[in-house]
């Protein structure tokens, strides 16, 4: 199979994920303060496996972490170019390295797949299809690339690449992990952060692509209206939800 026919493939899959059966609606929780990763971290793990034992919901958990770096299972020592300019954590989840920071909007999703669809090539291609339809709101086209996971917006503004293709910038990375069936980790929205810090990592382990924000494409929204906006699209494609303090 070409690699045309695996990304128009990929481009396809159905992006239902809501439960299959009667459920409790997700938990929409959202943290104001920054959050530590090490705490994150130790959240998620906790709360997976409540999940599982059907002694807690479903949850996304939407906050801020402190500048820092994390490394994914695939992260390669030689991508972390600057190893002491921030902290940097072996996050356990998939994918490389990359930055979290103020400005940067991070949604953890701790979701039973049980009780939605047991596919996760087709959980990643939903995750990615809930951003894509957020940035929708504000006017902005993300897309997905056959041989990158994340989303991807095209740069007229900026000079064509050396292969005389369009100039595009990443705007949102996905690094997810699964443990029985129990997703956590997820998907950053790059709002207003310090697009600076991406210059101490190759992102993602790939380093013939820049890194934008909605503020860098001129959009100065605030974190509050992406929020809203990834809620209801979230609720389109996973189903129902409840905000708790």
């Amino acid at each position: 199979m070409t690699s045309k026919l695996k990304y128009t493939d990929r481009n396809h899959l159905s992006h239902h994920f809501k439960a299959t059966h009667h459920t409790s609606p997700v938990e929409w929780k959202i943290s104001d303060n920054l959050i530590e990763y090490p705490e994150a971290l130790r959240y998620m793990q906790e709360r997976v496996e409540n999940i599982f034992a059907k002694t807690a919901h479903e949850q996304v958990w939407l906050l801020e972490h402190p500048p820092l770096y994390t490394a994914g299972t695939s992260a390669q020592q030689k991508d972390l170019l600057t190893p002491h300019s921030l902290p940097v954590y072996e996050a356990g989840r998939g994918g490389e390295f990359t930055y979290h920071g103020p400005g940067q909007r991070v949604a953890y999703i701790m979701l039973d797949l049980k009780r939605r669809r047991q596919d996760i090539r087709a959980f990643i291609s939903a995750l990615e299809q809930w951003i894509i339809e957020t940035l929708a709101q504000f006017n902005v086209k993300g897309e997905r690339r056959e041989d990158r996971v994340g989303v991807w917006v095209i740069r007229p503004d900026r000079p064509l690449t050396i292969n005389g293709t369009p100039a595009e910038d990443k705007i949102a990375a996905i690094g997810i992990r699964m443990r029985k069936w129990v997703s956590f980790h997820g998907i950053c929205i790059n709002i207003d952060p310090d697009l600076s810090h991406y210059t101490g990592i190759v992102p993602c382990g790939i380093a013939n692509h820049g890194v934008t924000s909605l503020l860098d494409l001129g959009l100065p929204v605030t974190m509050h209206d992406v929020d809203i906006a990834m809620k209801q699209t979230f609720e389109q494609i996973f189903g129902p939800t409840i905000a708790i303090s």
